[in-house]
């Protein structure tokens, strides 16, 4: 291992292309539109304007790291919604491989989402 590399970071991580921030702005774009098409199967939101999504970040490889959260840890889609996830970015022109993080701190509330998510679901 060279001296910097992060023995916990996929190889596609560590990889040697550099994208500009243009192109790494253009794949975010991307992957945010990909998850827009991601719905909790209990609420006719997609999971993007739920704010369930809390980052996404874009190495200079393409490497394409999601944090979400779920609407609570007992929900049903827990072991299939990141994998889906996971699917959906991984589709995106420009990645070069994802890891989806599930968390819960902060824990999601309402509060996260989206005007247009508020307004569809009645609590405006």
């Amino acid at each position: 291992m060279s001296p910097g590399e992060d023995s916990r970071l996929h190889p596609l991580e560590q990889a040697d292309a550099v994208l500009s921030s243009e192109e790494k702005e253009g794949i975010r774009a991307g992957v945010i539109e990909a998850l827009q098409s991601v719905y909790d199967p209990e609420i006719p939101v997609n999971i993007y304007e739920l704010g369930l999504v809390y980052a996404i970040e874009v190495t200079d490889s393409g490497f394409v790291t999601v944090e979400m959260t779920l609407t609570s840890p007992g929900c049903p889609v827990a072991g299939s919604l990141p994998g889906e996830v996971e699917v959906r970015a991984s589709a995106v022109a420009g990645v070069n491989g994802v890891r989806v993080e599930l968390v819960w701190d902060p824990p999601w509330t309402p509060a996260r989402m989206s005007e247009a998510a508020k307004l569809q679901l009645g609590f405006m």
